[in-house]
């Protein structure tokens, strides 16, 4: 209870030390229109401080015109009034110790003539606008110097978690705009951890549709939320970044810990939008930090990966990441560049932008796992001890260009590519016994493996409006490529015992492998809208779709006589090439009312698979035919509130490798194998979300909840011999269902000047499997609650603190001893101080705890990072700072994992105790 104590106690401080003291006084008034005398109902009321003009409490007017703000400290204020199509009103006043009553507000409409009288039009904090929610970045204060990522921890309802990921109102955000526009294309962090706050004019949260749907005017449901970054227009000429070198070294040893950052920016907006912009950015540190999504890497046979035997698909893990798992050196540089051509016949601009983007990475992850197996008839308990290097080289360019052909017609090409080059290796030791300590098996693997590959997408889309208003044609390409190729070594040597505990001739495997991997997947989407009346609208749309697969895989086995990998597998070695066509046909309606829309549609799908075993000349081809329905309602209720359900369709097919009947005995003790019978899985998603808030912003409400179902989803068979060796092969199962559901409530606390928010999230699942040939149906559930506090920054001090607690669980009905659950508590804070003669501490705290575990593997440990710094030169450009992380030496990460079979719980070696001194140099410079 230590950590609780002391997270009550720093909020108790810093409300006392940096907040006013709270005179719950009420500010209300009257705003009528200064010609016709009526009042204007829900005009914007913001209260601002007189000083800074931050951000302290927001409202509307009722049906007479009135506004309240009640609960205001004492203070020096001004009051900003706005409303659509009047000019803004501002009014200076103090709160003393009693309610303060203004006079009659009167506003002017935008077109009445003032005589040589300028008014510049302000931006209320915070505004609703259709399903955008805009917030005024200079409202939200930040510490100087501070990135976009601080910007958005102040925003209501918005979260960003210590890796940089960023989630709205539950939902994870896929893409930051910079102006509308991809920065380093559809990587978020380049955007909100290269980017400083200072230069944010507003931040826009929707969910952004599909670029067909935005442009045919039906919502095809497909959404991703998106943030979008807008350029102050005095910011948006001159050059400004963030620049650091860095060096120390881990306490108690000779570790050297280091850091290195460059980015240099150059705006040259135009008054009507993005002239040119430039940045290049670098970066270089073995502290486990990224600013930047690091390259998947994904290649065949486990270029990233290897033979690695944890954290399979399908487990039930932790709730999320707290924290990395191994420790990550990296180096990385980048290009970006984005204009707008000039103007073309039709008076449209052609839109450019491309960034190119490099990055090496050396991953080394060691771990100890303990899996206790429970199975009918049997239990065991297997332990593994492994240590990984990964070196990874990705490349990666993005592209956007647009062009108009003419006035009704445009085009737009968004190519994206990455290559990577990775090594490998990977380095196991593994044994299994039974509960009474007899054992079953033991062995050890090695294995080594050198990568490259290419990986692009690429979507084109033609678009042409007709003169009738609301009639469209659009033809969207969508293609996906992948290339790779990857030689490995796989030596091992494996005893297994039978049930004397008498020890059979080892297993020894000393072979090389060389894996080849293409595939190429083209859909081709035609859609044609067509007004029926002013509410009603129809689109008939073709889908052709064609995917391509390739793969080979060439064993040999070493010949001792020779020293040489010459001795070919027949069983291990395969080659295989597959195809997936379907044509898709429907239709959907869409009505749109006053206060709600609906779409209904369906699809025909009809398709055929094919997988050829071009080793054995053999084909598996199967057809079939999907009927797809799909339907959309939304709902505005009065004072911004807001519901959408939806129902969907899809189908996903099984893979080629998925489909061949081949073994894969990379690991001895876990072998796969693929299913000709496999069949495509087929989901019905019900998905409902609602979205309550305020124009003030104070106050917000949102509901999410998705529902997935499948008859024919694909799991795993899995069998175990007695000796511990495991055989798994993927299956077709009825009842599978999932429900994720998530609910954020937020508020500002106007007198202590905090935004509080409470999120509940509650996930659970039913799905079935075979372990050895019996059913078994797996139930799984996580109930998890958080709060979160955000102060404001009033030029001194700034804190944060945050709570989670949760509860997880599996229930198996063939396996009732594998049934597990246990607790975890998750504690943050963080706080920035202001303090004489320009130095600055900063520090944050994480503890985390864990109960229900293996014994050692129960978690109970804080994390504590502190800060010195002094700001100096001009504008406090300049700055050093001595950090210094894990203050108590007690950094570490423990996971646990459950699927049908057992339970795993995994210990890894990361980043503990260093010190860091520092140089960091921001660079400013605007209006040249």
């Amino acid at each position: 209870m230590k950590p609780i104590f002391l997270l009550a106690m720093i909020l108790t401080y810093f409300t006392a030390s940096g907040q006013k003291p709270a005179v719950r006084a009420e500010v209300s008034g009257t705003i009528l229109d200064s010609i016709s005398q009526k009042p204007l109902r829900t005009a914007s009321v913001s209260l601002l401080t007189r000083s800074d003009s931050a951000y302290v409490t927001a409202g509307i007017t009722d049906g007479s015109g009135h506004f309240r703000l009640r609960n205001v400290a004492a203070g020096s204020y001004r009051l900003l009034v706005t409303f659509i199509g009047y000019r803004n009103k501002s009014v200076l006043f103090e709160v003393a110790s009693q309610d303060v009553r203004l006079d009659t507000l009167w506003m002017t409409e935008q077109g009445t003539d003032l005589q040589e009288v300028v008014i510049k039009q302000e931006a209320p904090p915070v505004s609703v606008k259709g399903d955008t929610v805009q917030f005024n970045a200079d409202a939200f204060k930040t510490e100087p110097n501070a990135q976009v990522e601080e910007l958005l921890k102040k925003l209501p309802g918005v979260e960003v978690s210590r890796d940089g990921q960023i989630k709205s109102n539950g939902q994870a955000v896929r893409r930051v705009l910079v102006d509308g526009k991809p920065f380093f294309g559809d990587d978020p962090k380049m955007a909100t951890r290269n980017l400083p706050a200072g230069i944010v004019d507003k931040v826009q949260v929707y969910d952004q549709s599909s670029d067909q749907s935005q442009f045919s005017g039906i919502d095809d449901g497909n959404r991703e939320r998106t943030i979008n970054i807008t350029i102050k227009k005095d910011k948006g000429k001159g050059y400004f970044g963030q620049n650091a070198i860095g060096a120390g070294q881990n306490t108690g040893s000779n570790g050297l810990r280091y850091q290195g950052k460059l980015s240099l920016n150059r705006f040259n907006n135009r008054n009507v939008g993005p002239g040119r912009q430039i940045s290049l950015v670098g970066e270089a540190n073995n502290l486990n930090r990224q600013n930047f999504s690091l390259g998947d890497g994904s290649l065949p046979g486990g270029g990233m990966g290897g033979p690695m035997f944890t954290g399979q698909q399908g487990s039930f893990g932790e709730e999320d990441s707290r924290g990395p798992a191994n420790m990550t050196e990296v180096r990385a540089a980048g290009f970006n560049y984005r204009a707008e051509g000039e103007k073309v016949r039709h008076g449209k601009r052609a839109e450019i932008s491309a960034s190119y983007f490099a990055n090496q990475a050396i991953t080394t992850t060691d771990q100890e796992s303990r899996r206790e197996y429970i199975l009918p008839g049997q239990s065991f308990v297997a332990e593994q001890s492994s240590y990984n290097k990964n070196q990874a080289f990705n490349q990666r360019f993005a592209g956007r260009f647009e062009f108009q052909l003419d006035s009704l017609t445009s085009v737009r090409f968004t190519p994206n590519f990455s290559w990577q080059k990775v090594r490998y290796q990977s380095d196991v030791l593994n044994a299994a016994y039974t509960r009474a300590g007899e054992p079953l098996n033991a062995g050890e693997t090695h294995y080594r493996s050198s990568a490259h590959g290419m990986n692009g997408y690429n979507n084109l889309i033609l678009m042409h409006k007709f003169a009738k208003p609301g009639r469209t044609l659009s033809a969207n390409l969508n293609t996906v490529l992948a290339d790779g190729k990857t030689t490995g070594y796989n030596q091992s040597r494996n005893v297994f015992y039978d049930s004397t505990s008498i020890a059979k001739l080892p297993e020894n495997i000393d072979q090389r492998n060389r894996q080849n991997s293409f595939s190429v997947q083209n859909n081709l989407n035609i859609s044609y809208t067509e007004p029926l009346s002013f509410r009603q609208k129809l689109e008939v749309r073709y889908a052709l779709i064609n995917h391509q697969n390739r793969q080979s895989r060439f064993v040999f086995d070493k010949n001792e006589e020779t020293n040489s990998y010459s001795v070919p597998d027949s069983m291990l070695t395969i080659r295989f090439a597959g195809t997936f066509a379907a044509h898709k046909a429907g239709a959907t309606l869409q009505t749109q009312r006053l206060r709600f829309s609906y779409t209904l549609g369906f699809d025909l799908q009809s398709a055929r698979q094919v997988s050829d075993n071009l080793s054995t000349e053999s084909r598996i081809a199967k057809s079939y035919f999907h009927w797809l329905p799909n339907a959309l309602f939304s709902y505005t209720f009065p004072g911004n509130r807001r519901a959408r359900l939806q129902y969907r369709t899809r189908i996903a097919p099984a893979s080629i490798t998925q489909l061949q009947p081949v073994a894969d005995n990379t690991n001895p003790l876990d072998v796969k194998s693929g299913n000709p019978a496999l069949r495509p899985e087929y989901f019905n998603t019900l998905t409902l979300t609602y979205n309550s808030s305020d124009n003030s912003g104070d106050r917000s409400l949102f509901l999410f909840a998705n529902l997935n179902q499948s008859n024919s989803r694909i799991n795993n068979a899995m069998s175990v011999s007695d000796n511990g060796a495991r055989f798994s092969m993927p299956i077709n199962t009825h009842g599978f269902w999932a429900l994720n559901s998530f609910l954020s409530w937020s508020r500002n606390i106007n007198p202590l000047q905090v935004n509080l928010t409470l999120n509940s999230k509650g996930n659970f699942s039913g799905s079935r499997s075979l372990v050895n040939n019996l059913p078994n149906q797996a139930n799984t559930s996580l109930l998890s609650q958080g709060m979160r506090i955000q102060s404001a920054f009033n030029g001194k001090i700034d804190y944060g603190l945050g709570a989670r607690i949760s509860y997880q669980q599996a229930r198996y009905s063939l396996l009732r001893e594998q049934n597990t659950q246990y607790w975890s508590q998750y504690l943050t804070a963080d706080f920035h101080w202001q303090l004489p003669f320009q130095f600055t501490f900063s520090s944050d705290l994480t503890y985390n705890a864990t109960t229900g575990r293996a014994s050692g593997f129960n978690q109970h440990f804080t994390l504590w990072n502190a800060a010195l710094s002094r700001q100096f030169l001009k504008g406090k450009q300049g700055e050093v700072k001595l950090q210094i992380f894990d203050i108590l030496n007690q950094n570490r990460s423990l996971t646990r994992n459950t699927t049908e079979t057992y339970i795993e719980d995994v210990r890894s070696v990361v980043l503990k105790r260093y010190l860091l001194v520092s140089f960091v140099y921001n660079l400013r410079k605007f209006g040249i």
